[in-house]
C-alpha cells in the first residue's frame, strides 16, 4: 500500500505517522507514506496558495491550480492515476466498511484543505470520494488523513504482528471487540473469568463471541441488525433485550 498525502503541513502528518505499529511498518517497507506539499506547485511568487472568496465572506480559499498541478504531477511521476479521497464534513462518514475496501488498492491520495477549504473547479477534476471523520469541522484535513491512514493499514496484510488481530477488533462482523485481561489474575479484588484460564480454547470463543454481542447491544445496539449471528447467538442476544427490557 502506497499513500500519498497532499498537504500544506507535510511534517504535521509524516511526524504523525512515523511512530508506532504504523512507523514501523514503513520501516519494513510493507507501506509507504508520502507527505506531498501543495506549496510547491503554485506559481505565485511569494508562494501563496489562496485567495478571497469570490461572492465575498469569511477566510480564504485554497486555489485550484496548486491542488490540480500537484496531483497531476504526482501522477506523472507514479504512472497511474489513484482515487483521490479529499478530507470534509460533507463527505461519506468513514467506517471500517470503508476501510476494509481501501485496504485493497495499491495507491491512495489523501487531500487536505484547508482555510474555508478548496476551489471546487478542483474537487470536480480530482476527487473521486468525499470522506468525514465525524459531523463536526476541524481545522484543516490532515488529521482525518492521519486517522484513516491508521485505520486501513491494520488491514494490510503484514502491517500487525498477528494479523488475526484485525478480524477480531471491534466493528468486525459488526459487533464491538470483548473485553481483554492480562497479568495478574487478580487486580484489587477483581478477578479474571475462569474461562480464559481455562485453555479450553472453544469456551473462549464462545464466551469471546457472547461477550461481543453484550458489549455491542449494551453500547452500539445500531450495530446489531448487521452482525451476523447464528441461531445460538441470536437466542443469547433475545434473552439480552428482554432482560434488559425488564429493567427499564
Amino acid at each position: 500500500m502506497n499513500y500519498h498525502i497532499m498537504t500544506l503541513f507535510p511534517e504535521m502528518v509524516m511526524d504523525g505517522l512515523n511512530t508506532s505499529i504504523i512507523g514501523r511498518a514503513v520501516e519494513k517497507g510493507t507501506i509507504s507514506i508520502e507527505a506531498v506539499n501543495i506549496r510547491d506547485y503554485t506559481k505565485e511568487k511569494h508562494g501563496h496558495v489562496d485567495d478571497a472568496p469570490y461572492g465575498g465572506g469569511a477566510g480564504m480559499v485554497m486555489q485550484a491550480d496548486p491542488v490540480c498541478s500537484c496531483y497531476e504531477a504526482l501522477c506523472e511521476r507514479i504512472g497511474k492515476r489513484p482515487r483521490v479521497l479529499y478530507m470534509t464534513p460533507q463527505g461519506k462518514v468513514f467506517n471500517q466498511k470503508i476501510a476494509e475496501e481501501l485496504a485493497a488498492e495499491e495507491d491512495l491520495v489523501f487531500l487536505c484543505g484547508h482555510y474555508e477549504g478548496i476551489d471546487e473547479r478542483a474537487l470536480e477534476l480530482i476527487v473521486t470520494d468525499n470522506l468525514s471523520i465525524g459531523d463536526y469541522v476541524l481545522t484543516g484535513g490532515e488529521l482525518p488523513a492521519m486517522v484513516m491512514i491508521d485505520c486501513i493499514s491494520r488491514l494490510v496484510p503484514g502491517v500487525l504482528n498477528n494479523d488475526l488481530s484485525a478480524e477480531e477488533e471491534s466493528f468486525h462482523d459488526s459487533l464491538l471487540e470483548y473485553p481483554q485481561y492480562t497479568r495478574p489474575e487478580e487486580y484489587r479484588g477483581m478477578k479474571v473469568p475462569e474461562v480464559l484460564l481455562s485453555g479450553h480454547h472453544k469456551k473462549i470463543y464462545e464466551w469471546r463471541r457472547r461477550e461481543s454481542i453484550r458489549r455491542t447491544m449494551e453500547r452500539r445496539p445500531d450495530l446489531l441488525p448487521l452482525a451476523n449471528l447464528d441461531k445460538k447467538e441470536r437466542q443469547f442476544l433475545e434473552e439480552l433485550e428482554k432482560d434488559h427490557e425488564s429493567k427499564a
